[in-house]
């Protein structure tokens, strides 16, 4: 990517050079078993990954959201399920980061800049999706704190993160409805239970799960920021890069996808010639290519604006969307390249066709990218009535 520094360009060269080393060798067997990967789990905490959205001093290698896209890239690349796995971590950790008070600063990004903590952020509810403003996830006052009672669904890394942003209504009379919520940073304890995994197409061997809170309590320090009401303006801050971060993971696969049946179209031969030599592949090669240099250079136009300090929620939304959508598209491409094999789970394509949908629907469906994409065209040029 154009405009990293040196250093940054090194740390995307060795999480490139971990992914063929030790993901793409083992990551068939694990996605299949559907087994949890802790060992390139903790060799991402000691390569300093979880730490990549950690300013100082609280982390040593803070890097740009440009750097953070290209990592993102490679690490799903190998595995789609590796990059979420740091997915929700560093959004908790910018909105910490930004919005935390300094003693929620102190107490959790030093230790998930190491990877010692790592966190999750919890929005989605079994009957609200996208409408974040339907939630019934309740957290009322009294004398020591909050006490918590809802309930919210696909959460990723939920058993293993131990740190989770929890969006969640603490004025439920408030109008507009949006006005009463808040973010609580909540860890595990009585009345907190992880009810079950979510069985999956897609995204293996890191779970997505069902999370219960009955009289939960957690202590008035836990309200991030330690204002009241700001939960929907920080949540949607942080889904700024969150969804730039989707987007980064539908490159990823869809590259994956090209390299392979860039790779298969030039060894397998059919009526004396490569495949990529009939027509009918060879345009299947150039439209994927060519959809997926338009997807990353969109990404990488909305990492360099969130970089800026400006307001990227139209632009990463552009950028989830289109890439999203590509990848889907790419994807298919590769199943239909490499034929029969393509439908066989000896070959990698069948994995990245199944992952691929999740970046349609997750961290707001495709849906609501345009609802947000037309809302912003239209405040950015309003006319005069």
């Amino acid at each position: 990517m154009d405009g990293l520094t040196g250093e940054e360009s090194a740390i995307v060269a060795v999480v490139g050079e971990f992914v063929d080393r030790e993901v793409r060798p083992v990551v068939r067997e694990l996605e299949h078993a559907n087994a949890y990967p802790e060992k390139l789990i903790e060799q991402m905490k000691q390569m300093g990954i979880f730490g990549l959205a950690v300013p100082a001093p609280w982390g040593e290698a803070q890097v740009s959201a440009r750097c953070y896209a290209a990592v993102t890239e490679e690490l799903a690349r190998g595995w789609m399920s590796l990059a979420g796995a740091m997915g929700g971590h560093t959004v908790v950790a910018k909105l910490i980061a930004t919005y935390g008070t300094p003693e929620q600063k102190d107490a959790y990004l030093p230790r998930m800049a190491t990877g010692q903590v790592r966190a999750t952020m919890a929005l989605t509810e079994p009957g609200g999706g996208s409408d974040l403003q339907a939630l019934r996830t309740v957290a009322r006052r009294d004398a020591g704190g909050y006490i918590v009672n809802g309930s919210k669904t696909w959460i990723t890394n939920a058993r293993r993160s131990q740190l989770i942003a929890l969006l969640c209504k603490t004025d439920p009379d408030a109008r507009p409805a949006h006005t009463g919520m808040s973010i609580l940073l909540v860890e595990h304890g009585p009345g907190f239970q992880v009810s079950r995994d979510l069985p999956k197409l897609g995204y293996k061997g890191v779970e997505s799960c069902e999370l219960t809170f009955d009289d939960f309590r957690v202590p008035a320090s836990a309200l991030l920021g330690g204002t009241e009401g700001q939960g929907f303006s920080q949540m949607m801050r942080g889904l700024e890069i969150g969804r730039i971060q989707v987007a980064c993971r539908a490159l990823g696969v869809a590259r994956a996808a090209l390299e392979d049946s860039l790779r298969y179209a030039q060894q397998r031969e059919s009526f004396g010639k490569p495949i990529w030599q009939h027509q009918s592949v060879g345009n299947y090669l150039a439209d994927m290519a060519t959809k997926l240099e338009a997807a990353r250079q969109l990404v990488h136009y909305a990492a360099r604006r969130y970089d800026s300090g400006e307001r990227t929620d139209m632009e990463a939304g552009m950028a989830k969307l289109f890439a999203s959508e590509a990848a889907m598209e790419i994807t298919l491409s590769a199943v239909r390249i490499h034929g029969g094999y393509g439908y066989s789970t000896e070959f990698d394509v069948e994995r990245y066709f199944r992952d691929a949908p999740l970046m349609i629907v997750g961290e707001g469906t495709n849906e609501i990218q345009r609802n947000v994409i037309a809302r912003q065209l239209i405040n950015r040029h309003r006319i005069d009535s």
